[in-house]
């Protein structure tokens, strides 16, 4: 480690969702990640173990609520009450990937909002701050009535395309739905590039649903944005209409990996050349195609649990470090 932390009192702890990112997030702060250990009995009960005094101290616990999200969750919430018991002065959840972030509204009859289920879960189990990343809906901030940070990945994606000069008026940022038009404007914003919007339509009951294009993309390299990528279909049909439609190349990025089911031959099967993703949540080795590159979170979390810490403002962090 490069340096250490001028306070002791501040801990970060990582739960199993996402050890290596913890360890980054750790090295950025310059802490030593915390000694806890989280196992299972032979009937599925998660026990937690903290190994060092936390009395005091304003403590950190990182974790993803990806798959597995209901163990994770539970980890999360069996942490926080081991460390309200053990007298943390402040007990702060860094959650890069907010699951259940999807159910956030009443779409039909008699469905549940369990992400204002989880946020009154934790608020009850004992957490005083909530860190986030590019939550599916920002509205989900209001859920909670504590203090919450709410980061955004776009900085970094954006980053990574300014190192290999894909902006400016021949690159479009393409929204593969209305509802994520604010975040490709915000990476266009960085690029210095349009836009363009996919909207998709079913002409009517089982018929296949018709991608129409708003915007200008032939002859002009794509850059798809979305908050996360679950199983894949969205982003691979947006990414193969935009070629049909005349676009030189065509990368997608996102901020959360979900990558679940026919998620990664999908993509290997699509127009998309590559992929930018960050590590919010944890892929494995076997996760990782040639088609994927990863940036890291690490230390943006970092440097935001220091700025909290030292009662500085976070908004500075939403800035690309490339002009």
């Amino acid at each position: 480690m490069s340096k250490h932390y001028f306070d002791p009192r501040l801990k970060i702890f990582s739960l199993n969702s996402n050890r290596p990112l913890a360890e980054k997030i750790a090295e950025a702060v310059g802490v030593e990640l915390g000694k806890c250990s989280v196992n299972q009995f032979s009937d599925g009960e998660i026990q937690v173990n903290i190994e060092e005094s936390i009395r005091g101290s304003h403590v950190y616990i990182i974790q993803s609520t990806s798959s597995p999200v209901n163990d994770n969750l539970m980890e999360l919430l069996i942490m926080i009450d081991a460390l309200k018991r053990a007298s943390a002065k402040t007990i702060n959840v860094v959650m890069p990937y907010y699951g259940y972030a999807r159910q956030d509204r009443k779409a039909r009859a008699r469905e549940p909002i369990t992400a204002k289920l989880v946020a009154n879960m934790l608020e009850k189990a004992g957490a005083t701050r909530m860190l986030t990343l590019d939550l599916h809906a920002v509205q989900i901030q209001g859920f909670f009535d504590i203090p919450v940070d709410h980061l955004m990945g776009a900085p970094l994606i954006a980053d990574y395309f300014l190192e290999r000069d894909i902006k400016g008026d021949d690159v479009v940022v393409v929204s593969p739905d209305h509802g994520g038009v604010t975040r490709a404007r915000k990476l266009a914003e960085y690029l210095k590039s349009p836009i363009a919007i996919i909207d998709k339509r079913r002409p009517k009951a089982n018929v296949a649903e018709v991608m129409n294009i708003i915007g200008h993309v032939e002859g002009k390299t794509c850059v798809l944005i979305d908050d996360m990528i679950d199983t894949a279909g969205t982003i691979s049909l947006a990414a193969n209409a935009l070629k049909e439609a005349g676009a030189k190349e065509v990368y997608a990025s996102c901020t959360h990996p979900v990558l679940s089911g026919p998620a990664l031959q999908r993509i290997e099967d699509s127009a998309i050349e590559r992929l930018v993703v960050t590590d919010s949540i944890y892929l494995s080795d076997d996760r990782k195609i040639d088609k994927i590159d990863e940036v890291s979170v690490g230390e943006l979390i970092g440097d935001a649990i220091k700025r909290i810490h030292e009662n500085k403002p976070v908004s500075p962090l939403f800035e690309t470090k490339r002009k």
